[in-house]
């Protein structure tokens, strides 16, 4: 690994990252600057690959605890999972009823599978920071050739402002979907155009517009920051705590404790930003289904 405090922190904040170097070629990035320098159609691996497995992750659990309800008898006791499982469904359930007022059955299962997948993604940051990233250098200089410290990888994609982003633009483009579907194109379109102010001279749709379409936009950019920046910043403090083991007994015990207390913490983050982005992505949809207006 890195042997100074900024490069240990720079490296354990920079993506995998594949696309296009500067000599035409393809391949993964040696250093966070020649990360940079592929711009915006490279690919951060290790984002993409630990949120496709834990995708999968929830997917076979739920999965799994269906099939073994539909073959149990009927007398049979819930196992602790069918119970825990139950318990989330019933809890997302709640929360879609509290907030949604339309009729739509693709909200709740939407719902579930946000609040839990983005739950997986941020319970990874518990990991101790070296644990998997030490294993990947490992793998990289013994299979691969590289060296230890040129290998890159992240274990927590809501660190990764692309896959925050990538979520919200995924929610934003049901809202425009449904707001279309619900109140037609003239509808959507004078939703816009026609609030708050009256529509008593052509002069305010102007002004209707930029203040309808910053709220538009301000939705799925709220979103994303709010997930990507407490989840980046809980990572970075336990990177900060990881330095004090190399200072002496003394830092090294002070920083077991904070350690152990941020992490406490930090599991109440995790939660809250998962029901957080569950939650306005419910209320955002109930408000593209209203057509009061």
């Amino acid at each position: 690994m890195a042997g100074t405090s900024t490069e240990y922190i720079k490296h354990h904040l920079t993506n995998m990252t594949y696309g296009q170097k500067a000599d035409g070629s393809w391949g993964f990035a040696q250093s966070a600057q020649e990360a940079a320098d592929m711009g915006f159609w490279s690919f951060h691996v290790d984002t993409l690959g630990w949120s496709v497995f834990l995708g999968l992750v929830f997917l076979f659990v739920f999965r799994r605890v269906a099939a073994s309800i539909a073959k149990q008898d009927v007398n049979a006791a819930p196992s602790g999972m069918q119970n825990f499982v139950e318990w989330v469904i019933e809890f997302i359930d709640d929360s879609v009823r509290g907030s949604f007022s339309g009729k739509n059955p693709v909200v709740a299962p939407l719902a579930l599978t946000v609040f839990f997948w983005i739950l997986l993604m941020n319970f990874m940051d518990l990991v101790p920071v070296d644990w998997i990233p030490a294993l990947a250098g490992q793998i990289g200089e013994a299979y691969f050739g590289v060296p230890a410290e040129h290998v890159y990888f992240k274990v927590v994609p809501t660190t990764d402002i692309n896959a925050t982003m990538g979520l919200a633009l995924g929610v934003f483009w049901l809202i425009l979907y449904y707001s279309v579907k619900m109140k037609g194109v003239g509808g959507f379109i004078g939703e816009l155009t026609l609030h708050p102010f009256p529509p008593k001279a052509i002069i305010t749709i102007p002004f209707n517009l930029f203040l309808e379409g910053v709220s538009l936009i301000s939705k799925p950019v709220s979103l994303a920051l709010r997930l990507f920046g407490n989840l980046y910043a809980g990572e970075m403090i336990f990177i900060l705590i990881a330095i004090m083991f190399g200072g002496g007994y003394a830092l090294a015990a002070t920083a077991g404790g904070l350690q152990l207390l941020w992490a406490l913490f930090h599991i109440l983050i995790i939660f809250l930003q998962a029901f957080i982005f569950m939650t306005l992505t419910i209320v955002y949809l109930d408000m593209a289904h209203q057509t009061d207006h």
